[in-house]
């Protein structure tokens, strides 16, 4: 006799598959595809690949940024009854796709959501890059207009973090170009083709980088991580006045003095009589 399947209670089931290497695939992902009711893929091409390679076929439907507020609304009603799996192409889903928004909405709907945790390319490329890693900040894809991406890089570039951004083989030499432009001599590094055969990590400064791909575009899925700026200089006491300023405006000069000492890293017994002075004048 063939033993009976267990089915899988009713709900959404998020799988990370693959970036690049099928083995990767962790077991429990590969049962949670293997006994889905439906698997929402972004591409069902791609998906219809990582099945064959468990032995299985499932009903499945695409479910991307062209067609998601049609199919949401059908998917949310099946989870009620159904067990539906959401893949993207390659690693973790909601990762730099539109899948929150059935996270969301299947929520509210009262219905289960369960992870099913695994690759991801931006802390795989993370991992390689040889940067700090206390903290990170993931920014996706820069816009590809000049002036949108100067706007976010100068954004995100007093993070005190680690960035993480993902880029395109054509787009690799305009992006570090402007990184480099606007964040400076920062360490950074360019990883690609993850978890496959030509698997590399490159590393150096940002003009280093963008002066190496100018010319010479990779081939393959790139993940750019950037370190984070050096050390602020010290406050001075121009800056504790400004800052006491602004803070007398709201507190009293005690309070301001120690939020600004806590702030800039200031003396706060100097900066309360300071703000004495502030507030006698």
């Amino acid at each position: 006799m063939i033993p009976l399947v267990e089915k899988l209670s009713p709900g959404l089931y998020i799988v990370a598959t693959p970036i690049g290497n099928l083995g990767d695939l962790s077991p429990r992902a590969a049962d949670i595809l293997s006994r889905a009711d439906l698997v929402a893929a972004e591409d069902t091409r791609v998906t219809a690949v990582l099945l064959r390679h468990i032995g299985t076929k499932r009903p499945m439907t695409p479910y991307h940024d062209h067609n998601a507020d049609h199919v949401r609304p059908q998917l949310i009603a099946r989870m009620a009854t159904e067990a539906i799996a959401l893949v993207s192409d390659a690693g973790t889903p909601l990762i730099s796709d539109p899948g929150f928004k059935l996270v969301r909405d299947a929520r509210a709907a009262g219905h289960a959501v369960v992870t099913i945790p695994g690759p991801c390319a931006a802390v795989a490329a993370l991992t390689l890059a040889g940067l700090p890693t206390d903290r990170f900040l993931f920014a996706g894809f820069l816009p590809s207009k000049a002036k949108a991406r100067a706007d976010t890089i100068a954004e995100l570039g007093a993070i005190r973090a680690t960035l993480i951004f993902y880029e395109s083989g054509p787009r690799l030499g305009a992006t570090l170009a402007a990184l480099a432009e606007y964040l400076g001599d920062r360490d950074a590094a360019v990883t690609r083709e993850i978890t496959k055969r030509f698997e590399e990590a490159v590393s150096g400064t940002l003009p280093m980088l963008a002066e190496r791909y100018a010319d010479a575009p990779p081939k393959g899925e790139i993940v750019i991580v950037v370190g984070p700026p050096g050390e602020a200089p010290p406050a001075t006491a121009e800056d504790g006045d400004a800052a006491l300023a602004e803070a007398l405006t709201r507190l009293p000069a005690a309070k301001a003095a120690g939020e600004v000492a806590k702030r800039l890293g200031l003396d706060r017994k100097a900066l309360y009589a300071r703000a004495l002075q502030m507030k006698d004048t």
